[in-house]
């Protein structure tokens, strides 16, 4: 795999390409995998053990009136179920956005944000859920996995911004989360769908 440029160049170095919970990875043009072309995931967790996340832009046609109508209130728009990755995609997260010490039912996971336990009512997390996204699936990688990955120029690792978790315009989100980066990363917000056609 060809390498791509250095996240952290111009400042950074190193640090700037550590996968950490809270931040996302961003899909290079590079990772050819159809579950994670142009994919941005953010991280739930990472440690020697592995690692795992959500894709943030990948919405299905399942309404959150069908899935789970309770929370639909709650909802961000679009209020669908998204696919957060092909491991176990009958597996339920729920992102919101509240009080970082909501009590039970909620585990913080960067500032405002974090996972809910939507098998309880609206309200039984202790505190009110401003905006709510559900998941059907995760993406996951065994220890040192993504490591390799990154390293072979898989994915760029970038910090995320707090409206990345809730956009309005998933389709978008790659060339926005790519576009907000300093340096020679922004450049590739503008590669094309097809660089064959280029």
């Amino acid at each position: 795999m060809t390498s791509w440029p250095d996240p952290g160049a111009g400042g950074a170095g190193a640090a700037a390409r550590r996968p950490a919970r809270g931040r996302l990875l961003v899909a290079t043009p590079l990772l050819d995998d159809p579950n994670f072309t142009r994919t941005v995931v953010l991280l739930l967790e990472h440690g020697e053990d592995g690692a795992f996340g959500l894709v943030l832009n990948r919405p299905t046609e399942l309404t959150l009136d069908d899935a789970v109508p309770d929370w639909r209130p709650v909802a961000a728009a679009p209020a669908v179920v998204f696919s957060g990755g092909p491991v176990s995609p009958e597996a339920v997260i729920a992102l919101g956005r509240g009080p970082a010490d909501a009590g039970d039912g909620w585990i913080a996971v960067a500032g405002d944000l974090g996972t809910v336990d939507i098998g309880r009512p609206p309200g039984a997390a202790g505190a009110p859920v401003r905006a709510l996204r559900v998941f059907a699936g995760y993406a996951g990688w065994a220890g040192g996995q993504l490591e390799a990955e990154i390293a072979e120029g898989a994915w760029f690792v970038v910090d995320a911004d707090p409206d990345d978790a809730f956009t309005t315009r998933p389709a978008r989100l790659w060339r926005d989360v790519l576009r907000r980066q300093r340096g020679r990363i922004a450049l590739f917000a503008s590669y094309p769908d097809d660089p064959d056609t280029n």
